[in-house]
């Protein structure tokens, strides 16, 4: 019998059925006028889960695409960019600036630790010549677990000219992120994560200042230029074939987020945060991130003394049916992550956390039977009063 999987991990994640149903609806002209409504419909949708009247565009592409047009889009061939890197993704950003000939100054921090807004403020402040030209930062760092504090970070830029450019791939819907009063300039999302549908979909807001940076930008680009982006979206349609299928799901998830409210959908995430985290701590497992910068999206195990991810990973795939994350880059061989982001629910963790209590007790540690469900259950049941 094919065993049936329980999907943990940072993205994808898993899709509703009723977003899966959505995407089977018949293919539509994506040059037609069901499709310029289908366009404008879940563009409204995303603004208000972004919190924005910024324009916002949607292309097919990887939450990667979102970031790389973000560069190409914003910022020309010499200038330079203040990389606030807190993870892998953060030395993403630095590797596609390398890529398109911008100079990226890197402020780096230790993983499985937040930015600091001071730090951030003092750079600005030493660049009397103003040759920071933008701020690349996570909302949510999915290698570590951590949530940046995006607000001071702003409120820390404060009348310097740069934009504030934000990767959130993997934190919007998860956390709260107020682009406009904020005062965000472009944000990335992708929609393979909290958005509940399948990988395609890259989403980016602009304001009004970064469309300035734009004309000026002499950065080369083609399937990724958002200025024609933007002239294809007043006419209903996309430069290029979209994902239409994706955009069907879409469509699906926003209304099933709209009906839940953005605040329950943040709380719904903090309560999956504290669930794993009370499980984990009550398994006698070490995490990575502090407790007050931890991440309502994904969480950092670190692997028990003697084993390997892999040694932990496997068995709860294959054994139990739980797929989890490896670590990335330098924390490859030291962590693995749960994601708990999207179509999940209560249920999932509880299972998850008596999987991985067989686990080590099979791999020979001394763990209290019942020990991390008993803990989850106990938030759970906090949270419904």
């Amino acid at each position: 019998m094919e065993k049936k999987q329980i999907l943990l991990l940072p993205g994808p994640t898993p899709v509703p059925p009723a977003v899966l149903r959505a995407m089977g609806t018949p293919a539509i002209d994506h040059r037609g006028p069901e499709f310029r409504e289908l366009l404008s419909e879940v563009t409204e949708g995303i603004k208000e889960i972004y919190q924005t009247q910024n324009d916002l565009l949607i292309l097919t592409a990887s939450g990667t695409g979102g970031m790389e047009a973000a560069v190409t889009n914003f910022l020309s061939p010499g200038e330079k960019a203040l990389v606030v890197s807190i993870g892998a993704f953060g030395d993403r950003f630095e590797r596609i600036c390398r890529a398109y000939d911008v100079e990226p100054e890197v402020l780096t921090y230790e993983w499985g630790t937040a930015a600091r807004a001071e730090d951030v403020a003092e750079r600005l402040r030493r660049d009397t010549a103003g040759e920071i030209k933008a701020i690349l930062v996570q909302h949510n760092e999915t290698s570590t677990g951590v949530l940046n504090d995006l607000e001071a970070i702003s409120r820390a830029r404060g009348d310097h000219p740069a934009l504030l450019i934000v990767d959130a791939i993997s934190g919007l819907v998860a956390a709260d992120l107020k682009t406009d009063a904020w005062g965000l300039d472009v944000v990335i999302t992708g929609s393979q994560k909290a958005f509940m549908i399948p990988p395609g979909l890259a989403m980016l807001s602009v304001s009004q200042r970064a469309w300035e940076a734009a004309a000026r930008c002499k950065n080369r680009r083609y399937y990724f230029d958002l200025q024609a982006a933007k002239e294809f979206f007043a006419k209903g349609q996309t430069p290029f074939t979209p994902a239409v299928s994706v955009f069907f799901g879409l469509r699906e998830a926003l209304k099933m987020l709209r009906a839940e409210g953005l605040a329950a959908a943040f709380a719904r995430h903090r309560l999956y945060r504290d669930m794993i985290r009370a499980g984990v701590k009550a398994l006698g497992l070490e995490l990575l991130a502090p407790d007050e910068i931890a991440s309502p999206a994904v969480t950092a195990v670190k692997t028990p003394a003697g084993l390997t991810p892999r040694d932990i990973r496997t068995p709860l795939r294959e054994k139990y049916g739980v797929v989890t994350a490896g670590g990335q880059g330098k924390l490859s061989d030291s962590i693995f992550r749960f994601g708990h982001l999207g179509y999940v629910d209560p249920t999932d963790l509880v299972s998850a956390l008596a999987a991985l209590e067989m686990v080590l007790a099979e791999k020979g540690f001394s763990v209290s039977p019942g020990a991390g469900v008993a803990a989850a259950e106990a938030v759970w049941r906090r949270y419904l009063g």
